[in-house]
């Protein structure tokens, strides 16, 4: 893994890969490679197999770092954005090769029991929570509130779930209650493009990280990556123990934790124009040190 996102980072720096190219690619790994891999890997899944369990575990440390985030910074803008980066992470990117990688077809399913809710909930609720606070700020200048909260988190919701991941993985999980199973002629393509997506998705995250920005900014980005790198992971283990988990999926839901934080948070920081330099830092600092704090975290829970 830490060869592939190497090779990226150097082929970016040599100017092999272009940044308009970056984006395209970044567009066929999200929108063709993905899809691909989450629909096989889930369309053999009974849906009485899953376990929601970890998923909770997870969420509840989210609850807890958002939460405290808007507790300690105040109900606004600033704050809706940090408390974003700090809990939302690269799980599709990093955290499917990774656990592919790692645990194979059984750590992907459990990831992908996470897929079912990460970004629905999560996108969802900053923008909840960044349209009050817009409200909010606009009330106190006096401003007519700029958006109707009720259309904006409508179309939030709509846009998490037409989204290339949880979409795929809701489709699959309803094919396979048929019991029927994928054509071959199908199925192989479908296999070619999920074999493809690690090695692309973490070319891509090299080349990103090439031309992300740092300076100015690595002592609050250092911040954010503390807490979404090292203290997201610990309080999944604390919220994994009291739900009585154990093995492979606290395992999984603890690795997830500890990715760094997801470029979806940047887009959120310009929508509303905040901070928008320091997540943008913030992203780069925390996938290359991802890098580190990955492998302690893994090294720390091989016993859980």
């Amino acid at each position: 893994m830490v060869v592939l996102i190497a090779a990226g980072f150097i082929a970016a720096r040599l100017g092999w890969i272009r940044a308009g190219a970056v984006k395209d690619l970044s567009n066929l790994v999200f929108l063709v490679l993905t899809p691909a891999l989450l629909f096989r890997t889930m369309s053999k899944v009974q849906v009485q197999q899953l376990d929601f369990r970890p998923v909770a575990a997870y969420f509840l440390a989210v609850i807890a770092i958002f939460a405290g985030t808007l507790l300690v910074c105040g109900f606004n803008r600033r704050a809706a954005v940090l408390a974003l980066a700090a809990s939302f992470g690269n799980t599709v990117m990093i955290g499917t090769p990774l656990v592919a990688l790692a645990w194979g077809e059984a750590g992907l399913v459990t990831l992908f029991t996470l897929y079912t809710v990460h970004t629905t909930v999560l996108l969802t609720t900053a923008t909840l929570v960044l349209e009050l606070a817009v409200m909010r700020e606009a009330a106190a200048t006096g401003d007519a509130p700029p958006r109707h909260i009720a259309s904006t988190v409508f179309t939030a919701l709509r846009n998490a779930l037409l989204h290339p991941v949880p979409l795929p993985i809701i489709v699959a999980l309803l094919f396979a209650q048929t019991g029927w199973t994928v054509p071959a002629i199908i199925d192989r393509p479908l296999e070619l493009l999920g074999n493809a997506f690690g090695p692309m998705a973490l070319l891509l995250v090299g080349a990103t990280v090439a031309s992300t920005p740092v300076r100015g900014h690595w002592r609050g980005a250092l911040a954010l990556t503390a807490v979404k790198n090292l203290l997201h992971p610990l309080l999944v283990v604390v919220a994994g123990r009291l739900l009585g988990l154990a093995g492979l999926p606290l395992v999984v839901m603890v690795a997830v934790a500890s990715l760094p934080i997801g470029a979806n948070v940047f887009l959120f920081s310009q929508r509303y124009q905040v901070h928008e330099d320091l997540i943008a830092a913030s992203v780069g600092l925390s996938t290359v040190l991802a890098l580190a704090t990955v492998s302690l975290v893994l090294a720390l829970t091989g016993g859980l």
